[in-house]
């Protein structure tokens, strides 16, 4: 699918002004396509706070931040593990209290093809319990915050919601009976797409002040696969980087920036590139396939999503 709003080469960090007195928030900065996501934001003078769940490699990602754009640069941290619903609820304590404007939280971090069942210490399967509840929390109790703003929340997706199931198991969401890495993934990641559709929905019927977007970062080199993945799974995305299937972790970040940044976007879509299979290419509206915004489904999710992470969002 050719997108041509921004032209042949697509959205490029070229198109973003002065940021400064911005802030965004985006989990998972220090490393990939987050902290790619970070530098562009950075190099126009926005404030940016990463929230992570290693401080070590969070310092390390700050100072390097610094070193790039001077020891003025506007990037810290708050140590939050997505896995925890009482750290994301620390998290977001601490964030209420220290940053006083959202311009967009980034919803990056991710867990993927993680190669055997292992369950959260809150008993959710770890990419749901990561990737989705984790998210789903971060964003109902920072939403306030946000609408002060008039801010955005960005849902990094990925293409993997177009394999496995295309629904949510609801009689056995930790995948007790069948688990397998790759469609307990896609599950997770069509689970975050679902909240944000879902999410948009109920900000049109209440009129709050939020928008809501939805983007992938195709096939990008990045950690992800080498930090969860099993070794067949790794060995092949190593070769794959090898190809013009994968692009730049940078590239990787420009369709959750401009989900950040521009004007003029559709809600309900998917953002990414646009050029082969759309893992790579120019950045643009991609193909957004039907299973990812069924009513019943999404609202089913929405339901068991609040009683699992015990927040109401009361809109």
């Amino acid at each position: 699918m050719t997108d041509t709003k921004f032209g042949p080469n697509g959205w490029t960090p070229e198109r973003l002004g002065d940021l400064k007195g911005k802030t965004y928030l985006i989990t998972g900065a220090n490393a990939g396509a987050g902290f790619q996501a970070a530098r562009i934001l950075l190099s126009k003078g926005a404030r940016v706070v990463m929230l992570n769940r290693s401080a070590e490699k969070s310092q390390a990602a700050v100072a390097d931040l610094k070193t790039e754009f001077g020891t003025d640069a506007d990037v810290s941290f708050i140590r939050m593990d997505l896995a925890s619903l009482a750290s994301v609820r620390a998290a977001a304590a601490e964030t209420l209290r220290s940053v006083s404007r959202i311009d967009a939280l980034i919803c990056n971090a991710a867990i993927a093809q993680v190669p055997t069942q292992k369950l959260t210490e809150d008993g959710f399967e770890s990419q749901l319990g990561t990737n989705h509840y984790g998210h789903f929390l971060l964003c109902g109790m920072l939403f306030d915050r946000i609408e002060e703003s008039t801010g955005r929340i960005v849902v990094v997706a990925s293409l993997g919601y177009n394999m496995g199931i295309k629904t949510i198991q609801f009689d056995d969401m930790n995948w007790d009976k069948n688990y397998s890495a790759n469609p307990v993934y896609s599950q997770s990641k069509l689970a975050q797409m679902m909240f944000a559709y879902e999410l948009q929905d109920r900000i049109a019927s209440t009129g709050k002040g939020v928008e809501v977007y939805v983007c992938h970062p195709g096939s990008s080199a990045t950690s992800l696969i080498s930090t969860s993945g099993n070794w067949l799974t790794k060995l092949l995305f190593r070769l794959m980087t090898l190809t013009p299937m994968v692009q730049s972790a940078e590239k990787g970040a420009y369709p959750e920036v401009m989900c950040a940044t521009e004007n003029g976007l559709e809600q309900r879509a998917l953002y990414g590139p646009t050029g082969r299979m759309e893992f790579v290419g120019p950045v643009g509206r991609g193909t957004l396939n039907p299973h990812a915004y069924d009513k019943p489904v999404m609202e089913r999710l929405w339901t068991a999503s609040e009683k699992a992470t015990g927040f109401d969002w009361a809109f």
